[in-house]
């Protein structure tokens, strides 16, 4: 399946690629991380495009974690810009719940397969392989499979687990994207753009 459709912004951020020098997941968090070890909730509304208030909501139903001293980490960030990729195509309770499928409950990290920011960074390496235009481009399957070749399972069944909760997420977002698409188009017939 050769995704051809891209909106040309870091997946849960409202940045675009090109003004980051085109770089995505973890390579990006590392960007914002570079000279601190924590973001204040300003900057995470100013990358993601979120209001205070939904960041609150989100912590106080549990689908988020809170921050330690008003600073949110690597891993909170990556676990916020997982849920803002995927807000438009899936209800917050089924992202909880693909969140809690992968990686247990957000506020143990005991439970966890995989740090929240490499799964983001899984993420956007599949989701940039699959909207390359040069070449063959592999199924979703595969390209998730050789992108998480490295992975090493904590736990007995944490490779299927994750294997099918990036399945979900990368088809998921890729609607949201193609949704978007089609509103774009329908507003064209409309004089609407």
């Amino acid at each position: 399946m050769n995704l051809s459709v891209g909106d040309g912004r870091i997946p849960g951020t409202i940045l675009k690629k090109s003004d980051m020098g085109n770089v995505t997941g973890l390579e990006f968090l590392s960007k914002i991380f570079f000279i601190t070890d924590g973001v204040m909730i300003a900057e995470i509304r100013r990358i993601a495009g979120l209001d205070t208030s939904t960041l609150q909501n989100w912590a106080k139903r549990g689908w988020m974690e809170n921050s330690k001293f008003k600073r949110y980490t690597i891993d909170q960030v990556a676990h916020i810009l997982i849920i803002n990729m995927l807000r438009s195509c899936m209800s917050l309770d089924r992202i909880s719940f693909l969140i809690h499928y992968i990686n247990g409950n957000v506020n143990d990290r005991s439970d966890d397969i995989i740090c929240a920011s490499r799964l983001y960074d899984y993420i956007c390496r599949i989701l940039d392989k699959l909207t390359d235009d040069e070449g063959g481009v592999p199924s979703v399957k595969d390209c998730i499979a050789e992108t998480i070749g490295d992975y090493e399972e904590t736990v007995t069944g944490a490779r299927k687990r994750l294997q099918k909760g990036l399945e979900i997420i990368v088809i998921a977002y890729y609607a949201s994207l193609l949704k978007h698409q089609s509103d774009a188009m329908i507003d064209g017939l409309t004089g609407k753009e």
